[in-house]
């Protein structure tokens, strides 16, 4: 199983940011399509953004954009989540993920490797 290791996460007052870290062991996704994910306790697992295997579109949930802006350095096998103007409602589990095609979408279905997460609390 090809290990993703997310790192940054931490506590942050509100309207502070963060930057998340993912990083692969080699090249393997590079290619591919690469997504970030959370959840929050008693809650569902939800979409956050992806980026195509080209670092060249990404797509947000809409609740999102604006704030979050996910980006790739295929140099360093990496992804990354910035987090700008975090509220207390962003705390949750950060999970990146990495599917095995150039774009995929919003359904968690679509990535098959997973990071074990990094929690982002986000006080008031």
């Amino acid at each position: 199983q090809v290990q993703l290791v997310e790192s940054g996460g931490g506590l942050v007052q509100a309207g502070g940011s963060l930057r998340l870290s993912c990083a692969a062991p080699g090249r393997t996704f590079n290619s591919y399509a690469r997504g970030w994910f959370r959840q929050a306790p008693g809650k569902e697992r939800e979409f956050v953004a992806v980026v195509s295997g080209g670092g060249g579109s990404a797509y947000y949930a809409d609740s999102l954009k604006g704030r979050f802006t996910i980006s790739r350095d295929n140099a360093k096998n990496t992804v990354y989540l910035q987090m700008n103007s975090l509220k207390p409602e962003d705390t949750a589990v950060y999970y990146c993920a990495a599917a095995l095609r150039n774009w995929a979408l919003r359904g968690a279905d679509e990535y098959p490797y997973w990071g074990q997460g990094t929690q982002v609390t986000v006080s008031s």
